[in-house]
């Protein structure tokens, strides 16, 4: 109990103190002259764009002729770097797993054929065969990858539009609420969200 009428003292005396500095302000003199006024900094106000029907359409089409390009439209010009680092490791496994497919299928065509001059005459016929199979695989997994960061960069240029349209205001707030209850006056918690359209 003490505890808190001390807490209480405090309060009232800070309160005060605020409430009589604020009587002062009258004997105060300031010029320009003899102090710089610094410049508040304006808030950046968002500029809202009308509301574009098509945008999405037409960022997931440049993203489908030339990928990069709906990014671009959508100015989110970060992602561009992203975009090709991703299609571009996929087309170079497929090309990578694809040429090792080959040399090892051209040398088992050519141990086929008699010949026994090829590079690796450690490695038997099965080993061949098995190695040309798991190249052909490790292929069409990397065109399968390859394909989809194509599809997610057309799904992000059109997401992407899509999230630009929408208004978003700076006058969000949140305002705690405590409910009491009409039956035992209990206090109850909870949390609500409340919008306004206009």
């Amino acid at each position: 109990m003490k505890i808190k009428c001390c807490y209480i003292i405090l309060f009232l005396l800070f309160s005060f103190q605020d409430i009589l500095s604020q009587d002062n302000n009258e004997e105060l003199k300031v010029t320009t002259e003899e102090v710089a006024v610094k410049k508040k900094k304006k808030k950046r106000e968002r500029k809202v764009q009308p509301y574009e029907p098509l945008a999405p359409a037409r960022a997931a089409f440049y993203s489908a002729v030339l990928p990069g390009l709906g990014q671009a439209y959508t100015k989110k010009y970060w992602k561009i770097p992203i975009v090709y680092a991703a299609i571009g490791t996929g087309v170079y496994f497929y090309i990578d797993n694809n040429s090792n497919y080959n040399r090892f299928r051209d040398i088992y065509k050519r141990r086929l054929a008699g010949f026994t001059d090829d590079e690796f005459p450690n490695i038997s016929d099965d080993q061949l065969i098995s190695l040309q199979e798991r190249f052909r695989r490790e292929q069409e997994l990397s065109l399968l990858l390859t394909v989809a960061a194509y599809l997610l960069n057309i799904v992000d240029a059109n997401v992407t539009a899509h999230l630009q349209q929408y208004n978003i205001s700076d006058d969000l707030s949140f305002k705690p609420k405590i409910n009491f209850s009409e039956f035992n006056s209990s206090p109850s918690f909870g949390l609500s969200f409340n919008y306004r359209l206009d």
